[in-house]
């Protein structure tokens, strides 16, 4: 029997997606006195002079600087309720469902967002993204036998967040399900025609790639109020140079943005694409009656 397929899902990078900063400045780095640009350094160091991993060299040092006080994951979802947005966020979590219709809804066309990030699932755990979000999924710690956090459990790297696309496609969204396991196009849950990626650049490129090839939607975003335009010129060159997103827009997801428009617009699309399926099936699998 084949899935309903009436989900539609919101997919979000986190770091200059959702918000201007990265995770771990606003919030890890005070907290315990670290100075942010020297942390980077030498997370930059390890990639270039030793070969290291960008996720795990950032994962290293964190444990390396916090060799003497490491905290709890529990510790790290109390920081993260000082983590800070852009403008219209976390509201528009909310204010995207009520984008659909009332015949969407009678369908059975419903919207879930989910976070894939590489950075730290903990503190994204204790934002106030988390009830709005279906799933969030990160880099997490293992911990010690006092419960301090001792190795990286879980890495989420650039090319790795694709795996969660397709977890979010076939409903696998356990870490013990194997996402590789066949499943027929069919039975998959939320197809990736009823799928929107947000992302901010470079690093998202495997997922732009993968929504281009599978019929997805993706968006880039880029920090308007950022004087070098640096933010801006990783989207234009996505855009235009690359051809690797059809949309870019400020990071702006106040009602009324070009942002917001995109995404109203394609969900709209989406849903009605839907509608458009489910008026098909069924005419397809109603027989008239014989007339005399």
């Amino acid at each position: 029997m084949s899935a309903a397929q009436t989900t539609i899902a919101v997919i979000y990078d986190y770091d200059q997606t959702l918000s201007p900063t990265y995770m771990q400045d606003e919030t890890l780095f005070p907290h315990f006195g670290i100075n942010a640009n020297q942390f980077w350094k030498k997370s930059r160091e390890l990639v270039d002079q030793q070969g290291y991993d960008g996720e795990l060299a950032y994962l290293k040092c964190m444990l390396d600087y916090l060799e003497m006080d490491r905290p709890t994951n529990d510790e790290l979802v109390k920081l993260g309720a000082q983590l800070r947005y852009y403008k219209g966020v976390p509201e528009v979590f909310d204010e995207l469902n009520g984008t659909l219709s009332q015949q969407h809804r009678s369908l059975g066309i419903k919207i879930e967002h989910y976070i894939v990030s590489s950075g730290l699932k903990a503190l994204l755990d204790g934002s106030s993204l988390a009830p709005s979000v279906k799933r969030i999924f990160g880099c997490e710690f293992g911990t010690d036998k006092d419960g301090r956090i001792s190795f990286p459990k879980r890495v989420i790297s650039h090319t790795t967040k694709t795996q969660y696309l397709f977890r979010i496609n076939k409903g696998m969204l356990e870490p013990h399900e194997d996402v590789n396991d066949h499943m027929d196009p069919e039975l998959r849950p939320i197809p990736f025609q009823n799928m929107i990626y947000i992302g901010d650049g470079p690093t998202d490129v495997p997922c732009f790639t993968l929504m281009k090839r599978y019929g997805g939607h993706a968006i880039a975003v880029y920090n308007a109020e950022e004087t070098s335009r640096a933010s801006f010129r990783k989207c234009y060159q996505l855009n235009a140079l690359a051809d690797r997103v059809k949309h870019i827009a400020p990071a702006d997801y106040r009602a009324g943005s070009h942002l917001r428009l995109l995404l109203e617009e394609m969900i709209l699309d989406i849903a009605d694409s839907i509608v458009r399926k489910k008026k098909l099936e069924i005419e397809e699998g109603t027989v008239s009656a014989p007339h005399f």
